[in-house]
């Protein structure tokens, strides 16, 4: 720290970018100058030089003394809460409150503030200090300030306090099916699993196994054109959903298609590749799938569904817009905006407008898209709420965006494009990570009420009686790696996590949702107890399960009396082979083909077998072992082992359920492995199809087991 500029290290305190920080491996580590410079150019703060710096920190004084209130305020209900107000020296500060019901309350308490004047281009700036009463209820509300004959506004965000269980989980422990689901398709699919097979998969799991809920992977859209994205966590957009997924046949104009026999055709012959192929191929299945729709989007619709379309489009406004403007935009010019001429880099320019006004058509047909998605994925959660889960489908939110993609370019003045986001070194990725996505800029979120980000939990929640939240610390720091330099070169950069977390909660109340976190890798000790507080769930992975402070110091098996409550636990994780290629060691073998080891790979082995050996003798020590070494055995007592813990949320993954055991994505790597591209398989490398999967006996048989662990017998 003594060798960084002290004016640097002051404005990197300013802006929540850390200076030093301590690694996996407990060591503090200080950021080198070249970073946080990076870091703070990417958030607009010029810091390559001394007098940059020092009118850095002059203008940050100025521009807080020049905002007469806060940007946000955010409060816990039952908590009061404090804010200032600037005005001219000595001049009243009359502030009211209009709630979100359009109420009003006046007569804020004024509290003490005795903060000295300052001089704003020669005029004296006051500070005043007012609470915010404890009894607001929860929602959105505006604060006014009368300054002359003009108001001036910001918003209050009331949160709950904690996040209670909703109703379809209550008191009890629920299990789920954990499902990629484009990896899993029926007889009826075009080449790729769909939402109707998301639905039957939960319908079975519910109907027949008890199942509570399905955690599906992200189904964010992914730019229409080919090379389609495979991966579900680098998505063009979160806030809309693939139309990939979309089952044509299910939408209610395909009845009155005249020629229908060639939308069969396409079908059967896409089904058929995908027979043939070793690896699901996007392209193939959205290219026939694209022409299907587009034929059925030109059936003429009912009145009724005319109105609900038109309904639709003004809830979702200009979000919708911008989206579907960026896919047609990408069709005619590419999928990365940057390369496109000037004018259309940005949504707001006027050259924009005339390309959507001259592609009318093109940018509905992708509107209608959308709102078909929004359809089907009501019907699902309907549908699997009926056949007996309590909370239905779980769906996950991936951690950014595409930097090319269309959330980048509607919301670029709320991202930090000259940094990527990704995760410093860790035990199981020794190289560090780079995920290629542009974080959210905290002080823009702050500037916007956090609009974008609340959009976004909405959306992600319409249709679920879950999230799962990928990386959770994202949301109270995240790592920044300026582009060029290796994962290895970043820093944190911090949030206010109580107004990120608590507008999770605030969603997640409204929706009647549980919110899970996936708390794993390199956590701050006090975060996870802070979720818990919030009324947010972690995520436990037996193999990460270790027990610090038990006679082993390298940490051998948790005692499952000790894992937590609040939590969403699983023997396994997309990021890992399934069960029984992870008890063969693939995972090794996998990263040393690759080249991620940073260690001789008959050394990662050794200790692979040494954890697995202490699993083992762990199950053998509480009954659910023999000495039988079948793997098939070993991971119905594994998943028998969920059951002993008080974890209120158990996940089967799909792929343990029948067997398969090759991994769906190898962290750190692209186009050297085939992530998200993997088609499900039994142990004999067969595909598997969702009519398979309901009468198979192994998936059978673990998620009865699943079904005792949450339900055991009275």
């Amino acid at each position: 720290m003594t060798d960084l500029p002290q004016t640097l290290v002051e404005l990197a305190r300013r802006y929540g970018v850390a200076t030093e920080y301590e690694d996996w491996a407990s060591r503090r580590i200080t950021v080198a100058e070249a970073t946080l410079v990076a870091v703070l150019d990417a958030l607009g703060v010029p810091a390559g030089t001394e007098q940059q710096r020092r009118a850095a920190l002059a203008e940050h004084d100025r521009a807080y003394w020049a905002r007469p209130l806060p940007p946000t305020i955010v409060m816990r209900a039952g908590t009061p809460a404090s804010f200032w107000v600037h005005v001219t020296h000595g001049d009243p500060a009359p502030v009211s409150l209009r709630l979100e019901d359009g109420t009003t309350r006046t007569g804020l308490r004024q509290l003490e503030n005795h903060s000295a004047p300052y001089d704003l281009d020669g005029r004296l700036v006051g500070e005043a200090s007012f609470e915010l009463p404890p009894d607001l209820p929860l929602g959105y509300h505006e604060l006014r300030l009368r300054l002359g004959a003009d108001d001036v506004s910001t918003a209050v965000i009331v949160t709950p306090a904690a996040l209670a269980p909703p109703q379809g989980l209550g008191a009890a422990r629920s299990w789920g099916l954990a499902v990629q689901l484009y990896s899993v398709r029926s007889q009826r699919s075009w080449g790729i699993g769909d939402l109707t097979d998301m639905t039957d998969l939960a319908v079975w799991s519910a109907a027949v196994h008890a199942a509570g809920f399905l955690l599906v992977n992200p189904l964010h859209a992914a730019a229409p054109t080919a090379p389609m994205e495979p991966s579900p966590y680098l998505p063009t957009s979160r806030r809309f959903v693939n139309p990939i997924y979309l089952r044509v046949e299910a939408i209610p104009e395909y009845a009155y298609l005249r020629r229908r026999g060639r939308s069969r055709k396409a079908r059967e012959q896409v089904q058929s590749a995908a027979d043939r192929g070793e690896l699901i191929d996007r392209d193939a299945a959205w290219r026939a799938k694209r022409a299907a729709l587009h034929a059925v989007y030109e059936v003429p619709r009912s009145a009724g569904r005319e109105l609900a379309y038109a309904a639709y489009r003004t809830r979702e406004g200009a979000s919708l817009d911008d989206f579907a403007i960026w896919c047609a935009l990408a069709e005619q010019y590419g999928n990365d905006w940057h390369g496109w001429p000037r004018e259309l880099q940005h949504p707001a320019g006027e050259a924009v407008a005339e390309f959507a006004a001259a592609h009318a058509a093109t940018v509905d047909f992708h509107r209608w898209l959308q709102w078909q998605l929004d359809d089907q994925l009501t019907a699902a959660q309907a549908t699997a709420r009926q056949a007996g889960m309590g909370l239905g489908l779980m769906h996950d939110l991936a951690v950014g965006v595409d930097p090319d993609g269309a959330d980048a370019w509607a919301l670029q003045d709320v991202l930090a494009l000259g940094v990527t986001a990704g995760a410093p070194p860790d035990e199981f990725n020794q190289l560090g990570q780079d995920w290629s996505q542009p974080p959210w800029r905290p002080d823009q979120l702050d500037q916007q009420a956090y609009r974008p980000f609340r959009a976004l939990v909405n959306a992600v929640l319409r249709h679920a009686g879950g999230v799962r939240i990928d990386h959770i610390i994202g949301l109270f720091r995240l790592w920044w790696i300026p582009k060029g330099a290796a994962p290895t070169e970043g820093t944190y950069v911090r949030y206010d996590h109580e107004a990120m977390i608590g507008i999770v909660a605030l969603e997640a109340h409204r929706a009647g949702a549980v919110v899970v976190g996936e708390d794993l890798g390199t956590v701050e000790p006090w975060v996870r107890d802070y979720l818990r507080q919030r009324g947010l769930f972690g995520t436990s992975i037996l193999w990460f399960e270790a027990d610090r402070d038990g006679p082993d110091p390298t940490g051998g098996p948790l005692p499952a009396e000790r894992w937590r409550e609040y939590c969403l636990s699983a023997v396994t994780t997309h990021d890992l082979p399934p069960t029984a290629g992870y008890l063969a060691g693939e995972h090794v073998r996998l990263r040393e083909r690759l080249g991620l080891l940073t260690r001789p790979a008959e050394q990662e082995l050794a200790d692979d077998r040494a954890q697995q050996a202490a699993w083992l003798d762990e199950l053998r020590r509480v009954g659910l072992l023999g000495d039988s070494e079948d793997v098939d055995e070993i991971v119905a007592a594994l998943h028998q082992y969920l059951g002993r813990t008080p974890s209120r949320l158990l996940a089967l993954s799909l792929a343990d359920a029948v067997g398969d055991r090759r991994t769906q994505n190898q962290p750190g790597t692209t186009d050297e492995y085939p992530n998200w591209r993997v088609p499900l398989t039994g142990p004999d490398g067969k595909k598997l199809l969702v009519e398979d999967i309901v009468t198979d006996a192994r998936a059978a048989r673990l998620a009865e087991i699943m079904r005792a662990a949450v339900r055991p017998p009275v």
